[in-house]
């Protein structure tokens, strides 16, 4: 009978070769999540918003400046051709037109895919308006809370004008229950024939239009002789579905 032995030599090289084998890991697989920013930049029709200085005026003829213009953007949700959607979990921003910083918002985690639109709401739900104290853009510390009876102010221009009575502009756009329910979805169009990639090697940028000037045109024309001042309510509801009709719309996608 013939026999076979392994040399002493041998031995460890075998080992070390089955160790190897048996130890080694697996590639990790490709991240399949992105990051996606939305920049908003606040206009005045086709002039761009400067706080406080700068006169504008309204096609009805009223002139007025804008010392503070602040906006909720929530609930964002990235939309694809068949239907499906990416809901952004805890998706609420304060854009504030006086903090440079706030108004470029990143969404991490974005799963990779192409998407046909990206819908959000202005202002914030029913539910946050009625869950107690919160934080981060939800803060009330932030000068965008009534109380939990009426909740946030969802958009909040001041400013100043010659036509209005008092000499001032004062809208605080807000209110969650019938009949003055005056949160907003919308869905700004992307250019023609234009997706939004997102893929785990770039980061994709949506450039949004912000015409702070449709809270004043539109479906219901505001003349600051008779409505100068709305802290909700049914004025509050004509002014949400002015700036509804147009108020965002995309400039373009930037791919990076």
């Amino acid at each position: 009978m013939k026999r076979f032995f392994i040399s002493a030599f041998a031995c460890p090289l075998v080992f070390a070769a089955l160790a190897l084998t048996g130890c080694k890991k697996d590639e990790p697989a490709p991240s399949q999540t992105g990051t996606v920013a939305l920049a908003f930049e606040q206009t005045v029709g086709t002039a761009p918003l400067t706080l406080s200085t700068q006169t504008y005026t309204t096609p009805s003829g009223d002139q007025f400046r804008v010392s503070m213009f602040r906006q909720y953007i929530s609930n964002v949700k990235f939309n694809k051709a068949d239907g499906t959607t990416y809901a952004v979990p805890e998706s609420y921003y304060l854009v504030d037109a006086a903090v440079s910083s706030s108004q470029e918002v990143t969404i991490k985690d974005v799963p990779v895919g192409d998407y046909t639109g990206v819908t959000f709401t202005i202002g914030v739900d029913s539910a946050r308006n009625v869950s107690g104290v919160q934080k981060g853009a939800l803060d009330p510390n932030n000068n965008m809370f009534w109380d939990w009876n009426s909740g946030y102010v969802f958009t909040k221009l001041e400013g100043y004008s010659p036509q209005s009575s008092t000499g001032g502009l004062v809208f605080h756009i807000g209110g969650f229950k019938s009949p003055n329910n005056t949160i907003r979805t919308v869905s700004p169009a992307f250019p023609s024939g234009t997706k939004l990639l997102v893929r785990n090697d770039h980061n994709p940028e949506i450039h949004y239009n912000v015409d702070v000037m449709k809270m004043f045109t539109g479906p219901n024309i505001v003349r600051f002789a008779t409505l100068s001042n709305t802290m909700g309510g049914p004025n509050a509801v004509r002014v949400a579905n002015n700036y509804t009709a147009g108020m965002f719309s995309v400039e373009h996608i930037h791919a990076n």
